[in-house]
């Protein structure tokens, strides 16, 4: 049987590609969608409505969000409740916001995956820094958008330098509380390590992990470009493996390599 999908941000930039792929697919099926300028037209032989809650009248097993920051969390959580499985695309969401999906679903039995970025060689990025931070004990991270990009970090960064924490300590030469000037120059502190965001024209979305180590120096970076394209394949591998699962998965690499 065809995997019944509803998608949140079905217009938008990722949302609209995910779309057509189900619509082109035979193992997908689309039963929902939702994007708030486009309610009340239609996408394939489905309705397009406002609210999530709305569009999941319809049975479906995998919800998958890529709306707006401010509202991901309402929509994912409304899933939830609907027992339904979901993929977060959406950037934004805090960890305690995590913690509290997380903790819902598994009291719902269902499953939800959350990937700052659903390309497969962002993912391959995180793996190969996590190898990195085995090895080397000082890093930070350097975020870069579009100049109109409303979230810093991106959520590719934020996943990574949480992620990263998680291998090993990172060290620093000199505390950042004891810089001297100002102490915003040197980023957030996020999983132990500096992050910093330029928000500038001419980039779409790109993150580097920098490693040091006395006369030498290690960079691992992912550029993204313009097209939607590189989102689709590891949604919907996301997508299928969901109903499968309990409870929150965080990262792309976890589906690809565990």
């Amino acid at each position: 049987m065809s995997i019944r999908v509803c998608v949140g941000g079905a217009t938008g930039w990722t949302g609209e590609s995910v779309v057509a792929a189900i619509l082109e697919s035979d193992e997908f099926e689309l039963t929902g969608a939702v994007a708030r300028q486009a309610s009340g037209q239609t996408v394939g032989d489905v309705r397009i409505t406002a609210d999530v809650g709305e569009a999941l009248r319809e049975p479906a097993d995998v919800y998958i969000d890529y709306t707006h920051p401010s509202a991901v969390y309402g929509n994912i959580m409304c899933a939830v409740e609907a027992g339904v499985a979901a993929v977060v695309g959406t950037s934004g969401l805090t960890g305690r916001e995590y913690g509290e999906i997380d903790e819902a679903a598994r009291a719902r039995g269902v499953g939800v995956i959350a990937a700052g970025n659903f390309s497969v060689t962002a993912a391959l990025l995180k793996h190969f820094s996590g190898i990195a931070a085995r090895h080397v004990p000082h890093w930070e991270i350097v975020d870069m958008a579009s100049a109109g990009k409303p979230d810093a970090p991106s959520g590719t960064a934020q996943e990574l330098a949480e992620f990263l924490g998680t291998v090993a300590e990172n060290e620093f030469g000199r505390p950042v509380e004891d810089t001297l000037g100002s102490r915003e120059a040197r980023g957030a502190t996020i999983g132990g390590a500096q992050v910093h965001s330029l928000r500038l024209p001419s980039y779409v979305v790109s993150v580097e992990s920098i490693f040091g180590l006395p006369g030498e120096r290690l960079s691992i970076r992912h550029d993204a470009g313009s097209s939607a394209e590189p989102y689709v394949g590891g949604t919907l591998l996301a997508a299928r493996m969901a109903p499968q699962r309990v409870g929150l998965t965080q990262g792309l690499d976890r589906l690809l390599f565990e």
